[in-house]
């Protein structure tokens, strides 16, 4: 059981425990997430700001993939997304998220800039910003795409997936690019 086989007339402990096991997936995909991050310690300490920044990459992926992705359970479950139709879809999917990220991708890109007097650090998040929201959008869609092809209720375990892809996506992008540009050892 999953949070989808939750009532609304069952009690505080069976409903906790119905949560409980996607709460621990979200935790170990946490640590996935935050194992990242340790891989540029040395970036982030040589650039403070990257932590300042860094829940922007995150927030923005991951609210374009939970919109995405609730998209597509909608669509799911109403059958309007079906095998026939899916390529389409996706493609239209991979448009908004890449339209959205450079859209957002200039705006973070100009207040960094502004904010930390750095437009290098600007262009960084403004590449990461592009580079997480389409990889939100793919995540959004094909995530809930093959758990419902294995027969998992897609809107009970996507966004733990999705989530993860966009927090690993974004802080990888935004952190290996700040490595690269700025040349930390």
């Amino acid at each position: 059981g999953g949070v989808g086989d939750e009532e609304l007339s069952d009690t505080v402990l069976a409903t906790s425990r119905s949560r409980v096991p996607w709460l621990l997936v979200n935790l170990i995909t946490a640590f996935l997430a935050a194992s990242v991050i340790g891989l540029f310690d040395r970036t982030i300490e040589h650039i403070v700001a990257l932590a300042v920044l860094m829940p922007i990459v995150a927030g923005m992926g991951g609210n374009a993939g939970s919109q995405t992705m609730t998209v597509t359970v909608r669509a799911l479950a109403t059958r309007d997304l079906d095998i026939y139709n899916a390529a389409r879809i996706i493609r239209r999917e991979l448009g908004v998220g890449f339209i959205n990220g450079v859209v957002f991708a200039v705006l973070i890109g100009m207040v960094a800039g502004f904010w930390f007097r750095d437009p290098n650090l600007g262009g960084i998040i403004a590449a990461a910003m592009i580079i997480n929201m389409f990889a939100a959008a793919l995540a959004g869609i094909l995530i809930p795409l093959v758990l419902d092809r294995f027969k998992i209720d897609p809107a009970v375990a996507s966004a733990v997936f999705v989530t993860t892809v966009t927090d690993c996506v974004g802080f990888f992008a935004f952190l290996g690019l700040a490595t690269w540009w700025f040349r930390v050892p």
